[in-house]
């Protein structure tokens, strides 16, 4: 049997204009054929993870499995329109803007979170001095990690203003936003190389437990894939996402466009 849910609608808002990834800068943007900066895919996931969460509440936090794939820009200040349709225990969920599909993904409850080891993670530092990305900053296999970061109080509170995120789940409960462990995941990237302006394009995410807000977050990171298509170079993550050094929060795999191709001048 197929339902949908209630649309979500949330007025989108580019969190990292300023940030070093000028991918998010509408000057730099519009060379790689954009109209303006864009709005950062881990934000727009987090936008879709509205949904599953609506419908499975906390356990979803804890055990819930979320893909999604990033298709088209969503830009500051445009309205993203955000549809989930159910049907056998998954959700289908698409975010649309400008008339444009602009993400789509699915999530999903598993009867329970499956196990994993931290041990098969390799805890590893990230590099003492970063230096501009080229192929050798990821290497195919090899271990990367992450500084510590924690989102408590009031930039805990800010994260969930910057998200458009209106559940009260989070407050009430003294959670943290499954959104986090997605930027963590960019910081892989971002704690081990200068980059230029690169793109998130697509993540799978299960969930191990309930981050708690103020959770102290890393990656343990390892280099799956290092590849180019059509000109962009692109790299693949598989990571434990671990809470103060000895809880698994989730098991993600990233894709990233680390050195995109310029459009023609024209």
């Amino acid at each position: 049997m197929t339902s949908r849910l209630e649309a979500y609608r949330v007025c989108a808002y580019n969190t990292a204009r300023q940030s070093e990834n000028k991918m998010h800068d509408d000057t730099v943007a519009k060379r790689f054929g954009f109209s303006g900066g864009l709005v950062p895919g881990v934000d727009v996931m987090a936008y879709m993870m509205h949904l599953p969460v609506a419908k499975w509440g906390r356990a979803f936090l804890e055990r819930g499995l979320i893909e999604a794939r990033f298709v088209k820009p969503v830009y500051d200040g445009e309205i993203a329109d955000v549809s989930g349709e159910a049907s056998h225990g998954s959700l289908s969920i698409e975010v649309e803007s400008r008339g444009e599909l602009c993400a789509t993904g699915t999530a999903s409850l598993p009867a329970s979170a499956p196990s994993f080891s931290l041990a098969d993670f390799s805890a590893t530092a990230p590099v003492s001095e970063r230096r501009p990305v080229d192929a050798a900053s990821y290497q195919l296999g090899k271990w990367l990690g992450t500084e510590p970061r924690a989102w408590a109080g009031d930039a805990a509170a800010e994260y969930l203003t910057d998200v458009r995120e209106r559940d009260p789940i989070y407050a009430n409960e003294g959670l943290g936003h499954p959104g986090l462990i997605q930027r963590v995941m960019n910081r892989v990237l971002v704690d081990n190389a200068i980059l230029g302006p690169w793109i998130h394009v697509g993540s799978r995410m299960q969930l191990l437990a309930a981050a708690r807000s103020g959770d102290e977050l890393t990656a343990r990171a390892k280099v799956t894939g290092n590849y180019e298509k059509k000109g962009h170079r692109f790299v693949e993550l598989d990571a434990l996402v671990v809470a103060n050094g000895k809880t698994p929060l989730a098991h993600c795999q990233h894709i990233a466009i680390y050195q995109p191709r310029e459009q023609a001048a024209a």
